[in-house]
């Protein structure tokens, strides 16, 4: 039964109102970070910091391989805190393309640092980089080929996620260095990358890190591993839990449930690309975790639909609203 759960989480991934706060929304705290309203701040953009390395194979797993550097961009708000919040963006492009330089990412990057928020946008390995999987993945995956769609993506999920983890840990490990409060950290993405931030709010710390042995991927050592983190919000453009549910498929580890991130979830309705009903099955974890979620069907909208509005709001604004509520920012 297990096995048959995988494949379809893999499948139903690849092939594929408002809120009902079930938790008490804190009183703001007046230790929080504060943000604005209205784009305040000159942002400071540093490209291409290294934030780990990984493998690169020549096929899956083979002894032949090269290092990548994994690295991100950090948005930084010109002002003297010394408290701010943090959030981190991942692409989207289904795990064989885009880059931390997509217009969609470099915007909400830019949306949130111009308001007191650190922003930092990711790279990860793509399908192309062939990056290391796990014995278990890599054999359920041969055997089970007829039944995947997209058997290379399938192997793709794997580093895409662990590089993810990667680079959250390297933000709580560098949050000093940013004037970064590190109780007030955020996660999101679109499509895939989205897939990646639910992850990072729902999965726990040895997921899509410790089933990877040093010595199968010397570039571990370079991760933070031993760093703890903590995700307070997830933003989750079309996205869908499908690599938190893999954890649990593949190796029996429920992973939702009552210490999760809050969520809101931004999906349009007649998606074909991630179906309309991943993101119902997402909210459904919820209500049944009774942890807090916002959930927005986007009427007739397809995917990626980056300038929907709701009641007039555009959806990053819908998502500042989210991070104040939820973490208890002070808001000017």
């Amino acid at each position: 039964m297990k096995n048959l759960l995988f494949v379809s989480a893999l499948a139903i991934f690849i092939a594929s109102c408002n809120s009902t706060d079930s938790n008490e929304v804190p009183v703001q705290d007046a230790q929080a970070p504060t943000v604005t309203e209205e784009a305040t701040y000159e942002v400071l953009v540093t490209q291409d910091i290294v934030y780990a390395e990984g493998l690169s194979h020549e096929s899956i797993n083979s002894t032949a391989s090269s290092v990548k550097q994994l690295k991100l961009d950090a948005y930084v708000p010109n002002n003297s805190s010394t408290n701010r919040p943090a959030v981190l963006l991942i692409h989207g492009g289904a795990f064989k393309g885009g880059s931390k330089d997509v217009s969609q990412m470099t915007y909400l990057a830019n949306y949130f640092a111009e308001r007191g928020w650190v922003a930092f946008s990711i790279n990860y390995r793509l399908q192309a980089d062939k990056g290391t999987v796990p014995d278990e993945w890599k054999t359920y995956i041969e055997n089970n080929s007829a039944l995947i769609a997209d058997v290379e993506q399938a192997y793709a999920l794997y580093p895409a996620s662990r590089d993810a983890k990667a680079a959250l840990r390297w933000v709580f490990t560098n949050a000093q260095t940013y004037n970064i409060n590190p109780d007030y950290v955020s996660v999101g993405g679109g499509s895939a990358g989205a897939v990646s931030a639910t992850m990072l709010g729902v999965t726990e710390a040895e997921d899509y890190y410790s089933e990877i042995d040093a010595t199968t991927d010397p570039t571990l050592a370079t991760t933070n591993g031993n760093e703890t983190t903590k995700v307070r919000a997830i933003l989750d453009f079309w996205g869908s839990g499908s690599t938190a549910r893999l954890i649990n498929d593949l190796y029996g580890k429920q992973r939702f449930g009552a210490n999760d991130a809050p969520i809101i979830i931004m999906h349009g309705t007649e998606d074909p690309t991630v179906l309309f009903s991943e993101a119902e099955t997402l909210r459904d974890h919820y209500i049944d975790s009774g942890v807090t979620y916002e959930f927005y069907p986007l009427e007739g909208q397809g995917h990626g639909p980056w300038n929907a509005t709701v009641d007039g709001k555009r959806l990053e604004v819908l998502c500042l609203d989210f991070m104040v509520k939820q973490l208890s920012l002070n808001k000017q």
